[in-house]
């Protein structure tokens, strides 16, 4: 069995920062893709930041030079550092990551984690 939990999320003020945290644990032989997205009410899902095995990112326009994703792939967590937040930023945020299990090494499959709440007040 795999788990997905992010933490880190809060209430922060304009031009605040905060760092989430994803940790995935279980029986992983591997992890492939990192993502962070997000979703506000009423609005789409949509990615935030991503991080492959090699530790390539990117970012959408919306959040470049102010979030940065990273990974620490000995503790299987991955981070979102996310500064000069706006109003706009405020949303659920989800982790995905891409895991290959040890039962079943030639296939990698997307988990989810429950979320995580982020309010920026103006």
């Amino acid at each position: 069995q795999v788990q997905v939990v992010e933490s880190g999320g809060g209430l922060v003020q304009t031009g605040g920062f905060l760092r989430l945290s994803c940790a995935a644990s279980g029986s992983i032989f591997s992890i492939k893709r990192m993502a962070w997205y997000r979703q506000a009410p009423g609005k789409q899902r949509e990615l935030v930041a991503d991080i492959t095995s090699g530790n390539t990112t990117t970012y959408p326009d919306s959040v470049k030079g102010r979030f940065t994703i990273s990974r620490d792939n000995a503790k299987n967590t991955g981070y979102l550092q996310m500064t000069s937040l706006k109003p706009e930023d405020t949303a659920v945020y989800y982790c995905s990551v891409d895991i290959v299990p040890i039962a079943s090494r030639d296939n990698a499959y997307r988990y989810w984690g429950q979320g995580t709440q982020v309010t920026v007040s103006s």
